[in-house]
C-alpha cells in the first residue's frame, strides 16, 4: 500500500545519473593513463578533523566497540597520506565524504570527492593537471579561454580594493558589515581577521570568479594554510590554491606539509581555537602524525568536488539535480 509520497524517487534524472557514471569512468581513465593508482580507504575513521570550519559526523558504534569514538571521514586525506608514507607512490581516490552542517543549493552533507597526490609535483604542475581533468570532465561546456591564475592578494585588491595582509581591521569590518557581519563570532583578533577574509571570499569574491574561464587562486594567508606548506619566498602565504568555475569553488590543493612537528602545532592551535569558540574537541590523529614522522614524500595533493563539476557539465542549478538521493531523501 502506498501513502502517496513520491520522495522515494531520485532527485536526479536518469540522463543525469548516466552522465554521472560516464564522468566517473572518465576520471578513472584520466588517472590510469597517467599511472596513478586508485586506492580505497575507510569511510569510518578513528579521529575527527580539528579544522574549526568543518564538522565531523560521529558514528554510534559504542555498544560494539567498547565505547570508542568513530567518525565519518570528511576527506580521505589522512589515510591517503599514511599510504604515501608506506610507499604507495602516486594515488587517487573517488569516495563519498560527510561534513555536518553543510546544506544549500551547492552543498549536501554527503558528497563525492576526487582526491589525489602526486609525488615530486610542484603546486604549478598540480594546477596544470587539475585544469586538464576539469576541462575533460566539462567537455563541450569547458570555457575556451586559458585558465587564469591570480594570487589571493591580487584578487582582494581587484575585487574589493583591500590588501588582505595589511588592511586595517576596521576596513575589513566595514566590508564585512555590508554582508551582515557583527563580530559576534570572533573570539580573538587573529580569528576575526580570518573570519572576515573567509566571509569576503565566500560572499563577495568567490561568486565573481571563473565566469569566463577557470580561475585558480593561490597564495592564501599562512593562517589558512591547513595542511599546506608555507611559501619559503613569502612566509605570510601558504602554498595552497583553490579552483573556481562559474562562481563555485571546485577544488582545494596544497603543496603538502610533511613536518610532523609543524603539523602537531597546527592541530593544537586548531584545538585551542575550538575551545575559544565552544566547539567540540577531539583527539589528534596520532596515526597521521606517525606517518609524517616516518616520512611522507615531497608531494602536492588536491581534493576536487565531483558533484559541483558535474553540475557545471550538466548545466544544473542545484546540487540535488546531480545526486540520486540527497540527504533528505536518503
Amino acid at each position: 500500500m502506498s501513502d502517496g509520497r513520491d520522495d522515494w524517487r531520485p532527485s536526479a534524472s536518469s540522463a543525469t545519473l548516466a552522465r554521472r557514471a560516464a564522468l566517473l569512468a572518465q576520471a578513472r581513465a584520466f588517472f590510469a593513463t597517467r599511472g596513478v593508482l586508485e586506492v580505497d580507504t575507510p569511510m569510518v575513521v578513528n579521529a575527527a578533523v580539528t579544522d574549526v570550519h568543518i564538522e565531523s559526523a560521529r558514528v554510534g558504534f559504542e555498544a560494539r566497540a567498547g565505547g570508542a569514538r568513530y567518525y565519518l571521514h570528511t576527506s580521505p586525506e589522512y589515510a591517503m597520506k599514511r599510504l604515501l608514507a608506506a610507499g604507495s607512490g602516486d594515488i587517487f581516490q573517488i569516495c563519498h565524504v560527510v561534513r555536518g552542517g553543510e546544506r544549500s543549493r551547492y552543498h549536501n552533507a554527503e558528497f563525492t570527492l576526487i582526491e589525489w597526490y602526486r609525488i615530486g609535483f610542484t603546486l604549478e604542475a598540480l594546477m596544470d593537471e587539475v585544469d586538464a581533468l576539469v576541462r575533460e570532465l566539462l567537455g563541450s561546456r569547458a570555457p575556451a579561454p586559458a585558465s587564469e591564475r591570480v594570487s589571493y592578494r591580487e584578487v582582494f585588491q581587484r575585487e574589493l580594493m583591500l590588501d588582505p595582509f595589511t588592511a586595517d581591521p576596521d576596513a575589513l569590518r566595514r566590508a564585512g558589515a555590508a554582508l551582515g557581519y557583527t563580530g559576534s563570532d570572533a573570539p580573538s583578533a587573529a580569528s576575526e581577521r580570518d573570519t572576515l577574509l573567509d566571509l569576503l571570499m565566500a560572499a563577495r569574491i568567490g561568486p565573481s570568479l571563473g565566469r569566463d574561464t577557470l580561475t585558480f587562486i593561490h597564495g592564501y594567508p599562512a593562517s589558512q594554510a591547513a595542511l599546506a606548506r608555507l611559501d619559503p619566498a613569502d612566509p605570510r602565504t601558504a602554498l595552497r590554491f583553490e579552483l573556481y568555475g562559474e562562481g563555485l569553488e571546485l577544488a582545494n590543493g596544497f603543496h603538502e606539509l610533511t613536518s610532523v612537528e609543524e603539523q602537531r602545532r597546527r592541530f593544537e592551535r586548531d584545538l585551542e581555537e575550538r575551545r575559544r569558540r565552544g566547539l567540540p574537541l577531539c583527539a589528534l590523529d596520532e596515526r597521521l602524525l606517525a606517518a609524517l614522522a616516518a616520512g611522507v614524500p615531497e608531494c602536492a595533493g588536491v581534493a576536487l568536488g565531483f558533484d559541483r563539476v558535474l553540475m557545471l557539465a550538466a548545466g544544473a542549478s542545484h546540487i540535488d539535480e546531480v545526486l540520486a538521493f540527497p540527504t533528505e531523501r536518503a
